[in-house]
């Protein structure tokens, strides 16, 4: 059938028009394609060519720069330092024989050390660092930089590690970082890829480990161009990590320092206390160890010798170590027994030396016995018999009670890692723990301070400040992080009857400023500064040993706690004297010596102490090894 001519117009019109469509299409298309080819091929020339050539393009993380730590004052008590050191990488390793032999020759590096590397080269990932030499001198560094050519694959590297330039003084406190070990990585749910960078330092101990993610940071990263022998041609690409939060903690360095000088030679603990906020002034350990040590990674015999130290370097005794509080004790139980109704400050108890017991006799420590006591004259004479009397009257659930209520027992939330809550015992306790009823004569060594009853410096500082303000004090050791300041915890009014506690205050001042008071001889002189507090003696056998006749090990624990000034107390303080003997003559003329540096915020003055004692006061301030403020050590006395 033929087409009419109109027909094959149309058709023909509108075959032009698709051809047309489509041809523009097509040329909008190319032009296009033309464009983006244009701009791959020549903007991103650079760009692609190295994608191109992937094995020349290295990427790295960046460590970040760990927070710094201050005391109170700003004085900075954990720093970082800058290194120098060598890494090489396995993906780059392809001449490691030639390589380490020109570093033997170069450096010195040991065969011992080569092997190391060899070996760590093996279990590391393909672009992970291997460290060949750590804290390089700068002609070592220079040397190995200078030489880069014929070390293919090494990167000299300057990084940062950490300091403790106050090394001994906050080892306990602070504590120290060290290498992330396959143990640490075990124990993480989420590992940060810092952590898998060989030789990165984390927190192993103290604040350091507590505080770890605040203090870490985090990483950077790093696009570097390599040649065929694994050497730096340029960097391409550079992003810096965050740096960890500075802290800032209530410790004086100062009065930290003094602790640990006055405490030095004996295995002790003492804790010095803002009663006001609860700031943790001091936080002394003895004997203590030099955390830099384990920075740069401590030597086998080295380590061994602290853990086979039988004054237990290692611990950090303020907060870990659990003692029987002795008759420091004995302010909770006088309490109880006061609030519960039992006594009154002026009733008095006869003591005749001892009290029997379903026939078994407890003795007070003044076998002769001191006659009639009240309230007052128990504390003064430290008297066991009166304490006797008061658990059977007011029950271990009441002492208990009272004992909680002045901080005992109680796990406190500072950044400290293996913090000891002591034992603040009752019924149920011995019941689930011992599978046994309480029997009276638990009471009765209770209420001593001695049985089951633990408690650590710390906690007797507490009870302490407790004590002296009949409020909730609580204690704190973050200052500030990052410049915020932290907030004070606690305060609030414990609730104690004043009068009742006015007497048990009383009693303490007698202690050392009565001249029948266990530790007269540990009297403050200036009237503006007297001190109240209650000495301890701890036996660490149950049965009573003269200890100066058998070893140390066997010696009862010393113990002493104060606050100052009496009339408006400001400081408490907490000492604790292993197998140090008697409370009196060891434990108080620290606590006396340590409350007179915080009251004066120096080197006591020699007219703060009793005339006949100040040459031995001289003596002993000119040789304790205190530390100048550029952390080197020197002995001096000042009055």
């Amino acid at each position: 059938m033929r087409r009419s001519p109109a027909d094959t117009a149309q058709s023909a019109r509108k075959i032009s028009r698709r051809a047309l469509f489509l041809g523009g299409s097509q040329l909008a298309f190319m032009g296009i394609l033309g464009l983006r080819m244009r701009y791959m091929q020549v903007d991103q020339a650079d760009e692609f060519r190295l994608l191109a050539e992937e094995n020349r393009v290295k990427f790295r993380l960046l460590p970040p720069a760990r927070g710094l730590i201050y005391d109170r004052n700003g004085a900075v008590i954990a720093e970082n330092e800058q290194t120098f050191r060598i890494v090489i990488r396995k993906e780059d390793a392809s001449e490691l024989d030639q390589v380490l032999v020109e570093l033997e020759r170069l450096i010195g590096l040991p065969l011992e050390e080569q092997e190391r590397v060899r070996a760590e080269l093996k279990k590391a990932g393909p672009s992970a660092p291997v460290t060949i030499a750590d804290r390089l001198s700068w002609e070592a560094f220079s040397s190995v930089s200078a030489n880069g050519p014929a070390l293919p694959g090494v990167t000299p590297e300057v990084g940062l590690s950490r300091h403790y330039p106050l090394h001994e003084d906050f080892a306990h406190v602070v504590g120290y970082v060290g290498p992330v070990s396959d143990y640490d990585l075990s124990k993480m749910d989420n590992i940060d890829p810092l952590y898998r960078i060989p030789k990165f330092q984390i927190g192993k101990s103290g604040a350091e480990s507590r505080l770890e993610d605040v203090l870490r940071g985090k990483a950077g990263s790093l696009r570097v161009e390599q040649n065929a022998y694994g050497r730096i041609i340029r960097e391409l690409d550079r992003h810096e990590g965050e740096p960890g939060v500075n802290l800032q903690l209530t410790l004086d360095r100062n009065m930290q320092n003094f602790v640990q000088a006055r405490l030095a030679g004996e295995s002790a603990s003492a804790v010095i206390m803002d009663v006001e906020t609860g700031d943790i002034l001091a936080a002394g350990s003895t004997p203590a160890f030099d955390p830099n040590l384990f920075v740069r990674g401590i030597s086998s015999a080295a380590y061994n010798e602290l853990l086979e130290n039988d004054h237990r370097p290692l611990p950090s005794k303020s907060v870990q170590g659990a003692y029987p509080p002795g008759s420091t004790f004995k302010m909770v139980t006088a309490m109880a027994a006061l609030e519960a109704g039992v006594v009154t400050p002026e009733d008095t108890v006869r003591c005749l030396g001892h009290t029997e017991i379903g026939g078994r006799r407890f003795h007070c420590w003044k076998r002769a016995g001191h006659g009639n006591v009240n309230l007052v004259g128990s504390l003064r004479h430290s008297c066991d018999v009166y304490y006797y009397e008061m658990a059977q009257r007011a029950g271990i659930e009441n002492i208990a009670e009272m004992g909680r209520k002045l901080g005992l027992g109680l796990r406190y939330d500072l950044p400290l890692p293996g913090i000891n809550s002591g034992l603040m015992p009752d019924k149920q306790w011995k019941l689930e723990n011992r599978g046994a009823e309480w029997v009276v004569g638990d009471s009765l060594n209770a209420a001593i301070g001695q049985g089951f009853v633990l408690a650590t410096p710390m906690q007797l500082a507490v009870m302490t400040a407790r004590l002296a303000t009949n409020r909730e004090i609580l204690p704190r050791m973050i200052k500030s992080i990052d410049g915020v300041e932290q907030h004070i915890l606690g305060g609030a009014p414990l609730g104690l009857n004043e009068n009742m506690l006015r007497s048990v205050r009383q009693g303490m001042f007698e202690v050392i400023n009565s001249n029948r008071g266990t530790a007269f001889s540990a009297r403050i002189e200036d009237d503006t500064t007297k001190m109240a507090g209650k000495t301890g003696t701890a036996q660490v056998r149950s049965a009573v040993v003269n200890n100066n006749n058998v070893p140390w090990i066997e010696r009862d624990h010393a113990l002493f706690v104060a606050f100052a000034p009496y009339n408006a107390p400001r400081y408490a303080v907490s000492v604790v004297v292993e197998h140090g003997g008697g409370g009196s003559s060891v434990a108080a003329p620290i606590a006396r010596d340590l409350m007179l540096y915080a009251l004066h915020g120096a080197v006591p003055p020699l007219a703060a102490y009793p005339s006949s004692q100040r040459n031995t006061i001289r003596e002993r301030f000119k040789v304790m090894p205190l530390r100048d403020l550029d952390g080197d050590e020197t002995t001096r006395g000042r009055a």
